[in-house]
């Protein structure tokens, strides 16, 4: 029950840590303050205040009295205090950022022990952070060695010692960090192409916040054991002279010992780890890799569970995944990506689409950091057929008699489509054509990607067999191996791989260190921030449906490498000094790169699928299934084979797909003197005379609106001032439907704020759904019971004055030809 002036009755079990600490009435006269009365004052084992409790009835949102208790917290001069209306419990840290959601109450040890840190952002926006800041680490005095001293020498004792200097990019990116926090921000968002260091990166992160006293202990979060080995490793390699680093689960007893904590998400989720055995307070910086992932789904409980600065880590832009009007029972995984993808994005603050650094592959490629594939386009004659509009078209009788025609596309290869003949010839033109290394002559390290583990099983069979007939007695079936997750110590052989020394060592030459297996055959292991920089060759022998899955798979080729590093004899490592990796190849058999080059639309809807249109569907239109697969003994062929090596432009996938058109319009002196003078009207001619529908480049203003990403109409004034630089960005639907709902409560001014949040979403969907928008129009409410989008119940929560009041406002104020 609720107390008179509205609180509620926080009950205290005796077996929660909050008990710990001393709970004082206090009496009437101490608790008064001028602004009002503390609930309940929590003080040290010194009798000094510590924690202000501040209670709110259960209906009540416990931020509203966020002002209240700082008032009380800083008049107590407690430095702590707690949000609860007995539901939902948040603990602030009024030296650091917002009140955090908690779902334990620290105990009186755990708070002392924060009490002791004291973060200052001004110190750490004002260390210096150069390009040999983590190099300093590893060595201090390395300038004053013989071996840097000489230019000579200089090269051979960067690569013996093994010093690390950060790129310019990833000094900006800590410097991005560095100016955010000072502005008060507490997390941070990353998008950083793969290979792009991001290891390396979060390296310069940890020291500067754990040398500025911004963190006593670190929290690096991967979601895959391989990642949790990889980070660890590179952590000691970078740190360790100033920092430890431990595995959690490898020191479960003693990891408090140490400044870097790695983990697997799934190790602190299990049995509930995270709440049982760690504090909120535990970590000051947590740090999560491939963040979309690893803090997707009930991973995200771990993450928010510790207070303190956060960072995310991705490879993957969002601006791949859009809006879906998929129904909810829809099970579209590009769908589950963009959730994923959008919720990441939220939940570091950037919600404008702008993360806190961001660097592209195109900018890596063009820096000469990293390297764009040279594409292999292989389709046989029954792959052509799969990829087809009327797909593979299969004739057969049933029981009764009946002809039945089934149609198989691309997507139900090694599903539901199975042709021996067709793997044959996949391996055979991957061998054929694949580099090789080019210190030993064998066959250039590989992964293939795989449709199943069944398949996977398959492609390394048929490799091994040819392998053993190219190269006679030198492999004993090791030359492929098959890596996917129903194999023992899978996790392991990518680890392995890495090391090169999968199978063992190569024997095509004593001195030089490389895998004996050559190619791992994987479904999806070896993708999200798998670091193998000398892989030569990659095969895709399966259809891909997500952008972001084809830009993990694609990014294990695009780090560069020095071969001399694997060289044992120094005679031939001098001779191999400049002897780097300046390609791979990307063996494409399900016209993948076509496909996301040319026909994947980035920026459109997702809409519930049709016959024939999702990716590599069939367009023939199939009676009932009656059967579940079929297995064709044809023999196949190549049909096509066309190569190309992807320019320093990038692929379509990883390049921003508006900016052809703003360079045209920027180069167009006409139109920049008619922005200058801000005749749009003239502007806006000016483009749909001379720059739409040209045949070199055919723009239009549909075409820029797909390419541009948006869920709404374009104008051609919109597109020139982006072009220009009036507008930072196109704003989406959403965001012009908040604009108009903010002026909204500008000038309306609802008396009713408790019901601000159902207003709102009754204007959205008011604006967005036409049924919803008929039936409100037409008085039919009953109808809004089946709508899936607004229901009844939510029209009852909006107040009556406002039923009507809404609509009429949207149809006086609001266009509602935008989208």
């Amino acid at each position: 029950m609720d107390d008179a002036m509205g609180h509620a009755n926080i009950v205290l079990e005796p077996n929660t840590k909050i008990t710990e600490m001393q709970i004082n009435a206090l009496g009437e006269d101490f608790e008064t303050t001028k602004n009002g009365f503390i609930d309940f004052l929590l003080l040290d084992q010194d009798g000094r205040p510590l924690i202000v409790l501040e209670a709110k009835s259960e209906a009540k949102n416990p931020l509203s009295a966020k002002e209240q208790a700082r008032r009380y917290a800083r008049e107590q001069n407690a430095r702590f205090v707690i949000l609860s209306n007995g539901n939902i419990h948040y603990l602030w840290d009024l030296k650091q950022g917002n009140p955090s959601v908690i779902t334990k109450f620290p105990s009186q040890a755990e708070i002392r022990d924060h009490h002791a840190f004291q973060p200052d952002a001004e110190r750490l926006s004002s260390e210096v952070v150069d390009r040999d800041y983590i190099a300093l680490t590893q060595m201090p005095g390395y300038l004053n060695e013989a071996g840097w001293k000489n230019e000579a020498e200089r090269p051979a004792f960067i690569e013996r010692t093994k010093l690390r200097f950060l790129r310019d990019y990833q000094k900006k990116a800590v410097h991005a960090v560095q100016r955010a926090a000072n502005k008060g921000a507490v997390r941070f968002l990353f998008e950083m192409a793969t290979g792009t260091g991001k290891t390396l990166t979060s390296a310069a992160i940890i020291k500067l916040f754990l040398r500025t006293g911004n963190a006593r202990r670190v929290l690096f979060l991967v979601d895959r054991i391989e990642l949790e080995v990889q980070a660890d490793k590179a952590f000691k390699a970078l740190l360790k002279n100033d920092f430890t680093c431990v595995i959690y689960k490898e020191r479960r007893g003693d990891w408090r010992k140490a400044d870097i904590v790695v983990t697997t998400v799934q190790s602190l989720l299990f049995n509930d780890k995270f709440r049982r055995f760690f504090a909120p307070t535990d970590f000051d910086l947590v740090i999560s890799d491939e963040a979309h992932r690893s803090i997707g789904g009930n991973a995200r409980a771990v993450f928010e569970y510790f207070v303190g600065f956060k960072l995310g880590l991705t490879a993957t832009p969002k601006d791949y995944l859009k809006q879906s009007k998929s129904s909810m029972a829809t099970r579209d995984p590009r769908d589950t990506e963009r959730r994923l993808m959008l919720d990441t994005y939220r939940i570091f603050g950037c919600e404008g689409n702008d993360p806190t650094f961001r660097y592209a592959l195109v900018d890596g490629v063009r820096e000469g950091f990293l390297i764009n594939p040279y594409v292999i386009d292989a389709r046989t004659e029954i792959t052509t057929q799969l990829l087809s509009d009327e797909g593979f078209v299969v004739e057969t009788t049933d029981d009764n008699g009946n002809e039945t025609k089934e149609a198989f596309a691309g997507k139900d290869f090694e599903k539901k489509f199975f042709a021996d003949a067709t793997n044959d010839v996949f391996c055979e033109t991957f061998l054929k054509h694949g580099l090789h290394d080019p210190v030993t002559s064998e066959f250039g390290k590989a992964i293939v990607f795989a449709v199943s583990q069944n398949h996977a099983a398959k492609v390394a069979q048929v490799l091994n067999e040819m392998a053993e007939a190219i190269w006679p007695g030198r492999y004993q079936s090791d030359f492929a191996m098959q890596v996917t997750s129903e194999v023992m110590n899978a996790q392991t052989m990518t680890v392995q791989f890495a090391n090169n020394n999968l199978a063992g060592r190569s024997n095509f030459n004593e001195s030089y260190v490389t895998s004996r297996a050559r190619v791992c055959v994987t479904v999806g292991m070896m993708t999200t921030g798998y670091d193998c920089p000398d892989i030569l060759n990659l095969a895709m022998m399966r259809p891909i449906f997500s952008p972001s899955d084809f830009v993990q798979m694609k990014g294990r080729g695009t780090r560069k490498h020095w071969f001399a590093q694997e060289m044992r004899d120094p005679v031939r490592k001098a001779e191999l000094a400049g002897l780097e990796k300046t390609q791979f190849r990307l063996f494409d058999f399900f016209a993948n790169c076509e496909y996301f080059e040319e026909k994947f639309n980035y920026n459109e809807e997702l809409r519930l699928p049709k016959i024939g249109a999702e990716p590599f569907a069939s367009g023939v239109q199939s009676p009932a299934r009656t059967f579940k697969g079929f297995e064709t003994f044809q023999p196949d062929a190549i049909a096509s084979h066309n190569e190309q090596q992807i320019g320093i432009e990038g692929m379509r996938v990883d390049r921003e797909l508006f900016q052809k058109f703003e360079d045209m319009a920027l180069a167009d002196a006409a139109l920049s003197a008619m922005v200058e003078q801000q005749n749009w009207e003239a502007a806006t001619r000016r483009v749909i005379e001379h720059l739409f529908d040209k045949p070199d480049e055919f723009f239009s203003l549909e075409k820029l609106r797909r390419a541009a990403g948006l869920d709404r109409r374009l104008t051609v004034r919109e597109i020139v001032e982006k072009a220009f630089g009036h507008i930072p960005r196109f704003k989406s639907k959403d965001e012009l439907i908040d604009d108009e709902f903010q002026k909204f409560l500008l000038d309306q001014k609802p008396e009713q704020a408790d019901r601000i949040a159902q207003m709102r979403y009754y204007f959205e969907a008011y604006i967005k759904d036409a049924s919803v928008r008929k039936t409100i129009d037409d008085g039919h409410f009953a109808a809004l019971n089946v709508n899936p989008r607004f229901r009844t119940s939510d029209l009852r929560a909006v107040p009556n004055e406002w039923r009507r009041g809404i609509p009429e406002y949207i149809k006086d104020y609001v266009s509602l030809k935008s989208g």
